[in-house]
């Protein structure tokens, strides 16, 4: 659960940009210079989700790295219960990443095909300090909470379907007990029969362990199930923001309306059809 002061967002993402620099073309021209991200601010309470849908090269992606602190802003501040991530000095950071964690597209490229089970669910714990017997244990009430089994902890990745191994990767990022999680396309790499089942389950553990959720996304059938107010990005720019009820039936901006455009059927339709 959040250490959050009362009504205190658990997040809090201020005027948050990012400029990547790309190489020279000609030797003594000045480097140019892209904006990937560009004034994105949004809180975030202990317990929602927020999701965050963009086409390829909107910034999401971006923004998932900036709030975990795996790649410093060019302006802006990423707060985590009122800390900011990326003022912290490396110690401290190690030490806060046991309350944020995050779950990435392809469960397959994330997990070590050279380690078991046991220790690439521990390995945050391992990161912590956790003795190998409390590893193990808590691995193994994790992977029992994710819908597999505390045997599967001397199985490698090679041994499970994509859907189990996506399981695996969750129950790596719950491990610490997190209260934030950053789900970057969490199930677009998987068959859509098994999309339905992997986001109930994200659902479930939500409601079990209280966990919140920053959810990416191309997919507007995914947010809309998961997400309790959705932001949407264009050209690392938010364009659009509200509940995916009012946003994906009524949307104002021209963007919005294309990317509702573009999939066979509505998000309402579409979700029906997987569940």
């Amino acid at each position: 659960m959040s250490t959050s002061a009362a009504g205190a967002p658990l997040l809090e993402v201020q005027q948050l940009g990012k400029r990547y620099r790309l190489p020279r073309r000609r030797l003594f021209e000045r480097q140019p210079t892209v904006q990937a991200l560009a004034g994105l601010s949004f809180t975030l309470q202990s317990g929602r989700s927020l999701g965050i849908v963009g086409e390829s090269g909107s910034g999401k992606s971006t923004l998932a790295r900036l709030v975990m602190a795996l790649e410093p802003p060019s302006e802006g501040r990423v707060l985590l219960d009122g800390q900011d991530l990326h003022a912290l000095a490396p110690d401290a950071l190690r030490r806060a990443r046991k309350r944020f964690q995050m779950v990435f597209q392809d469960p397959y490229g994330s997990l070590d095909p050279r380690q078991t089970v046991a220790r690439i669910v521990g390995e945050p714990l391992a990161a912590q300090g956790v003795g190998r017997g409390e590893q193990r244990t808590r691995a193994a009430e994790m992977l029992e909470a994710v819908g597999l089994r505390a045997g599967d902890l001397g199985k490698y990745p090679h041994e499970f379907s994509g859907g189990q191994r996506q399981r695996i990767a969750i129950a790596r990022a719950l491990v610490t007990r997190p209260a934030l999680i950053v789900a970057d396309e969490p199930v677009s790499a998987l068959d859509v029969s098994v999309q339905a089942q992997v986001l109930n389950l994200m659902q479930d553990l939500q409601d079990r362990f209280g966990v919140t959720y920053l959810f990416i996304s191309h997919d507007l059938a995914v947010v809309d199930l998961v997400c309790d107010e959705v932001i949407v990005l264009h050209e690392g720019r938010e364009v659009e923001r509200g509940d995916p009820d009012t946003l994906f039936r009524e949307p104002r901006h021209a963007y919005t309306r294309r990317l509702l455009e573009a999939i066979p059927q509505p998000p309402a339709a579409a979700l029906q059809a997987r569940r």
